[in-house]
């Protein structure tokens, strides 16, 4: 093993080839090449194999990264990828959009005299090279069992729990109110952080085992969830939180101020074919605007540069806090930078200017104010406060509000006052099952933990998917069903 590890002393660390700057602002397509396999092995080699492994300690999947490291270093591709996909439903996802430079990679041992070793590159070649050898097979259950599951949405935490189920042999059936399978995967991530062919790959693979899916499938409109609890064991909820924080400033109404969601969607479906209605199109594309993105975590890091790939004059990115202590990937922050958006690190919005009247005023200018660093608030995060008597004005056609999410009012739209949810609408779940105050509905995701990473959603529903197996085991106990005892 000594002379295949331990590299990274002699051999410098290299992502894959990135595509220059002026050439991905024309279009959508992923931004990083894959690694070639003999550079694939080189980069894998750069690992220290150290006793204590700091980048599986911080995934938030424990996945095994330096054996299949090792592995790959030593060309056992194969055994790399069975070890990847052991603890990880999406591996080839995740190697794409994680925030590798916030967990695994940002963890590395080696990273500050050396630089990490690059693990999402890595681990996304090892998967699309099993794809491409055919290594990636459909689940296929030991046996088939008599009990059913529901999961309602089809994002990480819904597909995750969809494998694992029906890995055991259970009845999967999958609800979603969109037209295709995938949630924010399809709809929220652009095309340049993830090819929508990655995601409609894994869905097949999926359909193949054995899961059944029900896309536009709405709960509330075509079934409540009383209706889904008849029809199954066992219920999962995994819809992912879609309200918008909004903000409340003077102008806020004003024509050209929109939300994140539906301006990424209404991107992302054009990308795919659809067709989107003449009045979308035109009011969520940034085509010649000059656009002013508000928030500094992932979301807004998608918004700046899909608004660049429009055609954009001018895209400019508010944040309240500094570099140092924005949410979002700092990777995202230097592709954004390359690609010509302007960060404007401190700075909050505080009225929206326009012209026009009534209804029809369109946003023209952003009133903004400087801020300073203020005392950490309870959770260890800093502060912030305006500085008085200061301000300054942004140009604006288009502004894009990257806030953040919170949770849909559920036990209304479901039709399910029974169904206890926290004050910020998230449900309300035991947290060593994630069982809800319904019996055999079980929650994931980003509407158990509130906005989060996929990651954590795909964690998430394999906890889940494995709460739901016991519980369906005791079930079957109970009524003397044919079915193996909870693992």
């Amino acid at each position: 093993m000594a002379e295949k590890m331990l590299r990274f002393v002699t051999l410098p660390q290299a992502m894959p080839e990135k595509r220059a700057a002026g050439q991905r602002r024309q279009d959508f397509t992923e931004i990083y090449a894959t690694y070639a396999r003999d550079k694939a092995q080189e980069q894998a080699a750069r690992c220290s194999q150290c006793g204590v492994p700091f980048c599986q300690v911080h995934c938030p999947l424990g996945n095994n990264i330096p054996d299949w490291l090792r592995m790959t270093a030593e060309g056992r591709l194969e055994e790399a990828f069975e070890l990847a996909q052991a603890t990880n439903n999406m591996p080839e996802i995740c190697g794409r959009i994680c925030p590798q430079d916030r967990l695994c990679e940002g963890h590395c041992v080696i990273e500050k005299d050396f630089e990490a070793v690059t693990i999402g590159a890595v681990e996304k070649f090892i998967t699309d090279h099993a794809f491409e050898q055919g290594w990636v097979k459909p689940v296929r259950p030991a046996r088939e069992l008599p009990l059913s599951a529901g999961i309602i949405g089809a994002g990480p935490a819904g597909l995750a729990a969809a494998e694992e189920l029906r890995r055991r042999g259970y009845q999967v059936h999958v609800y979603d109110r969109y037209d295709r399978m995938g949630g924010l995967l399809v709809y929220g991530i652009p095309s340049f952080k993830l090819d929508k062919a990655v995601v409609e790959r894994r869905i097949r693979l999926l359909a193949a085992g054995g899961v059944i899916f029900h896309p536009g499938f709405e709960v509330g409109r075509d079934a409540s969830l009383a209706d889904l609890r008849a029809r199954h064991d066992a219920i999962l909820i995994a819809t992912g939180v879609y309200r918008a924080r909004d903000i409340d400033l003077p102008g806020a109404g004003f024509g050209g101020i929109i939300a994140a969601l539906p301006y990424l969607t209404a991107a992302n479906r054009i990308g795919l074919g659809d067709r989107v209605p003449e009045h979308e199109s035109g009011l969520l594309d940034a085509r010649g605007k000059r656009v002013v993105v508000i928030g500094g975590g992932d979301t807004a890091m998608d918004c700046v540069r899909t608004a660049v790939r429009q055609g954009a004059d001018s895209v400019t990115c508010l944040y309240r806090r500094d570099r140092a202590n924005m949410p979002g990937s700092a990777r995202e922050v230097r592709h954004a930078e390359e690609e010509g958006v302007v960060f404007t690190w401190l700075t909050a919005p505080q009225a929206f200017l326009g012209r026009g009247r009534g209804r029809g005023q369109k946003i023209t200018c952003v009133e903004a104010v400087p801020m300073r660093l203020a005392a950490p608030g309870p959770g260890g995060r800093a502060g912030v406060a305006a500085i008085p008597g200061a301000s300054l004005h942004i140009e604006a056609d288009l502004v894009i509000k990257a806030l953040g999410f919170d949770a849909e009012d559920l036990p209304l739209l479901f039709g399910e006052p029974g169904l206890t949810v926290r004050a910020d609408g998230t449900i309300s779940v035991r947290p060593e099952t994630g069982a809800t105050s319904l019996e055999g509905v079980f929650a994931a995701g980003d509407i158990r933990r509130g906005a989060s990473l996929v990651v954590w959603a795909i964690r998430d529903g394999r906890e889940a998917a494995a709460a739901m197996h016991r519980y369906l085991a005791a079930r079957a106990a109970a009524q003397a069903l044919p079915l193996a005892a909870a693992s």
